[in-house]
């Protein structure tokens, strides 16, 4: 979908040059009585190289067509990450270069959003906090609850964060996604 180089916003995907970029940043310049600049910073999906574009104001670029998908995780093979549309019970093969990080905060058949361009997935969407068992915890010290110390734990996915000494092995936490961060202590039935 064409628009406006003023329509620009961070976050959206632009296809440029037949690739899909990410936009990071925008800036629009309106340097006194010149003419309006749009200072765009984008990041390719498929290479992760940067540029940056000055684009003037009557410019037009290409709005990516994004689908996102409901998709139940599966299971690893190799270096790729095995989803199942839970639509049309389609699997898709997502490689740890597209998935990065985020599956360090998905569990075995738990349902993400998958995020599809031309039929092809190319990101997952996870959502801002997760609920995960501990898995391992450290042990914590008598005397030290009183104070805000944290101790290591791993969490059933693998990944390692700091938690309240309270936490131990066998309990549910909720994790931010965006950061890591432990939110708080739950049940397990709040996983969703």
């Amino acid at each position: 979908m064409p628009i406006k180089a003023t329509e620009i916003r961070k976050g959206q995907i632009l296809l440029i040059e037949g690739g899909l970029w990410l936009v990071t940043d925008f800036e629009h310049i309106a340097p006194g009585n010149w003419r309006a600049i749009n200072q765009v910073k984008c990041k390719n999906l498929t290479t992760g190289s940067t540029k940056q574009m000055r684009l003037g104001s009557s410019e037009v670029v290409e709005l990516a067509y994004l689908e996102k998908r409901p998709c139940t995780y599966l299971y690893k093979e190799g270096d790729h990450f095995v989803f199942m549309d839970s639509q049309n019970y389609e699997q898709h093969h997502l490689g740890a270069d597209v998935v990065g990080e985020s599956m360090q905060y998905v569990r075995d058949n738990q349902e993400v959003l998958v995020t599809f361009h031309d039929g092809r997935p190319i990101s997952v969407d996870l959502p801002s906090a997760v609920v995960l068992q501990v898995k391992e915890a450290e042990i914590g010290v008598k005397g030290d609850s009183v104070t805000n110390s944290t101790k290591g734990a791993v969490l059933e996915t693998g990944l390692a964060v700091r938690v309240p000494m309270h936490i131990n092995a066998g309990d549910y936490v909720k994790i931010s996604t965006e950061n890591g961060e432990f939110l708080g202590r739950t049940k397990g039935e709040d996983r969703s």
